[in-house]
């Protein structure tokens, strides 16, 4: 009888020990259909680390349009780091239009092993390019006029080098078509610039060939700071013009909040080739929108150091600049009817915007 129990026991134990070996299979979560199946990282193994680059962004002057563009170059890249795990950290200096800072301010950046420098106007362009001519360093520039009249490209299609970005390139005959539209009776047109800004020199030359084509006299003045830029607008008001002409000149651009009710008191209208003149007092501004430009110059910037996109077959960007702004405040302080003006822009501008006078478009609210 007990060998009998014990061979039970025996059976007992060897049935439970196999229900425990063979329990059933854990059930598995599918993909909803048309998604795919993801593999979970081993236990214990670390979440991958996010890429990192260092980017070293120098801006030439402080004004408005530069300003912006370096705003929403820092938002577009904000952007892209906030839905990828990509991380970028940025090195900002303004040179205030001096060489000698700029150069420090570049050296700074190479010792600091960027990843990529940002060129915020010509300037800054050309000193990044003498600068990277043996590391090759990638450089993207914003706001560049003429990129292959100052020689960072060898084309706007392929730049053949390691330096691409955005050009806000200004078509000078559509600001001329503006002037005569609101005046055709005009017979002498002033050119505001600073002869040293390279962003100038094609555009003042495409505005004279147009003025002088048209039996238009033309005077020029220049300035190389806010003192000389006030002297040669006295000189110009003093010349009895009837309009002014100034292109994407960043000397002038900083000068506009000394000029604009000067020239407005004088019934002089000041025509301008960015929406930050307008934004300083100028009567209108026509050109790109450099918010939309630095957004651009931010998505070339992924495209370099994330996608691996290769400076010198990467196409310059150019945009539309069809908008004409105009500053109602200086509008009405000229004797002018906005509705009016607005109707004799509309055949030569793709839009017509009105802003009223501040510093920056921050303060605009």
């Amino acid at each position: 009888m007990k060998k009998i129990i014990a061979m039970l026991l025996t059976v007992t134990l060897a049935l439970a020990l196999c229900a425990c070996g063979s329990s059933a299979p854990a059930a598995t979560e599918t993909a909803p259909a048309g998604e795919p199946a993801t593999e979970a990282a081993p236990a214990g193994e670390p979440a991958a680390e996010a890429v990192s680059y260092k980017i070293g962004i120098c801006n030439f002057v402080d004004d408005a349009s530069l300003n912006q563009i370096v705003d929403n170059i820092r938002a577009s890249l904000n952007d892209y780091s906030e839905a990828n795990n990509v991380s970028f950290e940025i090195l900002y200096d303004n040179c205030q239009a001096d060489a000698n800072v700029m150069n420090q301010i570049i050296a700074n950046f190479q010792s600091q092993n960027v990843d990529l420098m940002v060129g915020i106007a010509t300037p800054v362009a050309m000193g990044m390019q003498a600068a990277t001519e043996d590391t090759k360093t990638p450089v993207v520039f914003a706001a560049v006029s003429d990129p292959v009249g100052a020689g960072l490209v060898e084309s706007l299609e392929i730049p053949g080098g390691n330096l691409t970005g955005t050009s806000d390139f200004l078509d000078t005959n559509a600001v001329m078509n503006l002037i005569f539209a609101a005046n055709p009776d005009a017979k002498t047109v002033g050119l505001l610039y600073d002869l040293g800004q390279d962003a100038s020199t094609a555009a003042i030359a495409s505005a004279k060939e147009y003025l002088e084509a048209k039996g238009v006299a033309v005077v020029e003045r220049t300035g190389t700071n806010v003192d000389e830029v006030t002297l040669a607008a006295q000189a110009l008001v003093a010349d009895g013009v009837d309009a002014i002409f100034t292109p994407t000149d960043n000397t002038i651009m900083t000068a506009e909040l000394s000029i604009y009710e000067l020239l407005a008191q004088a019934g002089i209208p000041h025509y301008t080739g960015a929406d930050s003149f307008a934004l300083n007092g100028a009567f209108l501004g026509y050109g790109v929108d450099y918010a939309n430009l630095g957004r651009a110059t931010g998505d070339m910037i992924v495209k370099i150091l994330v996608d691996g996109a290769d400076p010198a077959s990467t196409a310059v960007m150019t945009f539309d600049n069809g908008t004409a702004t105009v500053n109602t405040e200086t509008c009405a302080a000229l004797g002018l009817d906005f509705e009016a003006v607005s109707e004799a822009f509309a055949p030569y501008c793709t839009k017509v915007q009105s802003i009223t006078t501040a510093e920056s478009f921050d303060d605009l609210g």
